[in-house]
């Protein structure tokens, strides 16, 4: 009768259910998939808010690099200003075109009225926004591969736990509720950890993926913009 499921047996604790404890009693393995997964969290994160803090910051310089733009000041002076030693990406993209045409106002007049000018100021343009977006798009690829691997991670984890804890039972030879619940518990643990790592990955991903292609589509708006100015000033010089 002592090997006999009671009610008495079936209403002992089952143990602390903590957090804390469930990663206490995990296997070692468990343990492993849960530490990676918790870092992995607090690294997106991380990347998270540098990503908001970065956009609003360069978006907001370049508005008001834009306003000093459209002003009607001396470009020649704004450029000695912030194109020469650019500190965001508008200023970059500027500095880049104005200081290919000022190279290429040296050219033979016959050059730049083939439009030489302009096809120059387009590749410096072009190649400027490709650097400045892949300084903006660091980590990004870290967000979408915690987004699609992190649950599978949490996965291995979980079935690992219960093979484990199905070890166990089988040792001890009980199949009591106090005995099964803890181990389960321990090994979906690790399961929903990858989930709240994957889960913000995955919607900061699509987020500020967003933000950057509308950051990258203005960069290449005002590209193209003052190229344009600047080979009309070209072919008039020409």
């Amino acid at each position: 009768m002592n090997d006999a499921v009671t009610a008495a047996n079936l209403a002992a604790p089952g143990g602390d259910l903590s957090l804390v404890s469930l990663f206490l009693q995990a296997d070692i393995v468990v343990k492993l998939v849960m530490l990676v997964l918790l870092c992995a969290s607090i690294w997106v994160w991380a990347i998270v808010f540098e990503k908001i803090t970065a956009l609003r910051r360069v978006n907001r310089e370049a508005d008001a690099f834009e306003d000093r733009f459209w002003s009607g000041g001396s470009l020649e002076a704004l450029y000695d200003q912030e194109g020469v030693r650019p500190a965001h990406p508008m200023a970059a993209v500027f500095g880049a075109a104005m200081g290919e045409w000022r190279r290429s106002a040296r050219v033979a007049g016959a050059d730049m009225a083939r439009g030489a000018v302009g096809n120059r100021i387009d590749r410096a343009v072009n190649v400027t926004v490709v650097r400045e977006m892949e300084r903006l798009e660091r980590w990004m690829v870290f967000l979408a591969s915690v987004g699609s691997i992190a649950p599978f991670v949490g996965l291995f984890g979980t079935v690992w736990g219960i093979m484990h804890s199905f070890s166990a039972i089988a040792a001890m030879h009980n199949t009591n509720l106090s005995v099964v619940a803890p181990g389960i518990a321990e090994s979906l643990f690790a399961t929903a950890i990858g989930l709240v790592a994957a889960i913000p990955a995955v919607l900061a991903y699509n987020q500020i993926s967003t933000s950057l292609a509308r950051f990258a589509s203005r960069l290449e708006g005002f590209g193209s913009e003052f190229g344009a100015i600047l080979s009309r000033q070209s072919e008039e010089r020409a």
